[in-house]
Order: structure tokens, then C-alpha cells, then sequence
């Protein structure tokens, strides 16, 4: 039963999506109001400053986290053009249970990534479109994906002239 569960969570979630966003949640636009109608109260709330904002966290575990998910962690208050905006969804990060998100499932869900690297032990992709994802030592299962807003392309780098004989 636990094995159907799952693959259904699988299914659902694989059909392709922009990257920076999952669950009707997407960062830069979804406001804290719909974060509670959609996922209820949160399991803990944090208030912080960041660069002299008040920003607001929410953790969502165990019962309260969403499907498949061991902790779902919301960030508000998010910099924009026309002002601070604390009820605004800056990032979000789900650490999935072991065996819902694999290498595959998050290409066939978001593409080829924009970057693929190593950071220390774990690789990650990286979308242009706002989404980091990090996955366990042996390479195929993700433990971490972070959602931010689109980040802009990396520079170009310019091509190095030949050298002159």
C-alpha cells in the first residue's frame, strides 16, 4: 500500500511544471494568505530581520508537511521594484521522503537543467528558472529542492583568444 501511495505522489508530481514552482506555491508572486488556505497552519513560526526587514518563516513537519514531503520550509518577505513586501513567498524548500523525488523524476518534471555541479560530496542542478536541487552522495535521490524566484543567467564568459606562434 505504502508503495502505491508513493508511486501515485510520483505521478502526480512528474507532470512538467515551470521550475519555480510546486505545489501552487511560487516564489516571488504566492502571498502568505494563500500558503495557510492551501497548507493550513504551520507546525513552527519564526519572525527575523534580514537586512533590516521583517521576514517570516514557516515549517511545515510530520502530519502537517504535504504529501511525500518530511518538511516543507516557507520564507516571506521578499525586495521588490515597488517596495518591501513581507506577505509575499521569497523561497521555499522541500525535504522530500527517501525515494519520491529521483535524478529522473526532476528531469522529466523540470528538463535539463541550466547547471549541474558538486558541492562537496552532493551534486546539484541548478535552473535558471529558481530552482536548486540537491541530491544524496550515491547521486539519484533528492534531498533538497529549493525554489527562489527566477535567477538570472550566469555571465558569458568570453572566449579566450588562441595562442599566438
Amino acid at each position: 500500500m505504502r508503495a502505491l501511495r508513493a508511486l501515485v505522489l510520483v505521478i502526480l508530481l512528474a507532470t512538467p511544471v515551470a521550475a519555480s514552482e510546486w505545489g501552487q506555491i511560487k516564489p516571488g508572486e504566492t502571498l502568505l494568505a494563500a500558503i495557510r488556505a492551501r497548507y493550513g497552519a504551520p507546525t513552527k513560526e519564526t519572525s527575523q530581520k534580514i537586512e533590516g526587514y521583517d521576514a517570516v518563516q514557516w515549517v511545515y513537519e510530520g502530519a502537517r508537511a504535504p504529501a511525500g514531503i518530511m518538511r516543507m520550509t516557507v520564507d516571506f518577505g521578499l525586495l521588490t521594484p515597488a517596495g518591501y513586501r513581507k506577505d509575499v513567498v521569497r523561497t521555499f524548500k522541500l525535504e522530500p521522503k527517501p525515494e519520491i523525488f529521483n535524478r529522473k523524476l526532476i528531469i522529466d518534471g523540470w528538463g535539463s537543467p541550466t547547471r549541474a555541479g558538486k558541492e562537496g560530496d552532493l551534486e546539484f542542478f541548478l535552473y535558471q528558472e529558481g530552482l536548486l536541487v540537491y541530491f544524496e552522495k550515491d547521486g539519484e535521490g533528492a534531498i533538497a529542492l529549493i525554489f527562489t524566484p527566477p535567477q538570472p543567467p550566469p555571465p558569458a564568459q568570453a572566449p579566450r583568444p588562441s595562442p599566438q606562434r
